[in-house]
């Protein structure tokens, strides 16, 4: 008997929407201001933002959405490894207790994600046994986009294999972390999500029914007894990742059909795709059972 793949995703081809998570406006450190922010971002055709600036929770009632979904959101900054708060109904104080920050914000219906774990000249913005230690976060940000001109790495997909190597179940996200102009448009997160409603997007990024990408769009991700299937209309490269960031196979072409061996004892699956240049996504984990 093969092995049991526990998939995220709903059968079928989508709906998708796009958004980014990460944005900052002129209420802390960014270029422009609230309803410029959102401007710019439905020019770029996506689906929902979350305007996330530094230990304040900005006000979006009043600004026009220009057809997008506005989530409310609040980048935790002082004090300790920055976090976003996503769904904030209100400010959480930025405490150094960590582990409090995140009880609190789930105890208010909302979210943590942990940010860019590898930014800053040492490459450790927020340490792995810092990550270890804390329970109840929904995520990290596997991909950063404002790193990309900052010190570090934008990338921080060693950092979840560590986790999910030792069961943690969190999902990755790839945000743009916008201050300036060039920040926009860098990576997004595409929920699989038939509503535009705040609640249905909230709930899709909560059970990790999304995936993240640099420019890859994936189309289809099937699960058919025990293989795994991805169909994307512009990748080129697939690798199959496991434990530990063992690579488990590599495929070339625009459609993986992957089968889990019966003899293997991993704990998960993911998929990162390839696109033109340095373009990528990544599936979240499939989490593999007897």
């Amino acid at each position: 008997m093969g092995r049991v793949i526990e998939s995220p995703y709903l059968p079928g081809a989508g709906p998708w929407l796009r958004g980014n998570l990460h944005t900052h406006t002129t209420e802390s450190d960014g270029n422009l201001s609230p309803q410029a922010a959102v401007d710019a971002y439905a020019a770029l055709g996506h689906d929902f933002i979350m305007i996330s600036d530094h230990d304040r929770v900005t006000p979006i009632g009043q600004l026009d959405a220009r057809g997008m979904t506005l989530l409310q959101g609040n980048e935790i900054t002082a004090n300790g490894p920055h976090m976003l708060h996503v769904n904030a109904a209100a400010k959480v104080e930025p405490l150094r207790d960590r582990q409090a920050v995140i009880d609190t914000v789930t105890a208010l219906g909302g979210m943590v994600i942990m940010n860019h774990p590898n930014w800053e000249s040492h490459f450790n913005h927020c340490d792995q046994r810092t990550l270890d230690m804390l329970r109840g976060y929904t995520g990290i940000e596997i991909y950063n986009g404002v790193t990309l001109r900052a010190e570090g790495s934008p990338l921080a997909t060693d950092r979840w294999d560590m986790l999910l190597s030792q069961d943690r179940r969190v999902w990755g996200f790839a945000d743009d972390d916008n201050h300036d102009d060039i920040d926009r448009g860098v990576c997004w997160n595409v929920v699989q999500c038939a509503s535009r409603e705040a609640e249905a997007i909230l709930e899709a990024l909560r059970v990790g029914r999304f995936y993240a990408s640099t420019g890859v769009v994936i189309d289809e991700i099937r699960v058919e007894g025990s293989r795994i299937r991805v169909f994307s209309s512009n990748a080129q490269a697939f690798h199959v990742q496991c434990d530990h960031g063992c690579t488990a196979a590599r495929v070339n072409g625009s459609e993986l059909d992957f089968e889990v061996p019966d003899t293997s004892s991993w704990r998960y699956v993911r998929v990162e795709c390839f696109g033109p240049g340095a373009s990528q996504a990544w599936t979240q984990p499939f989490f593999l059972h007897s």
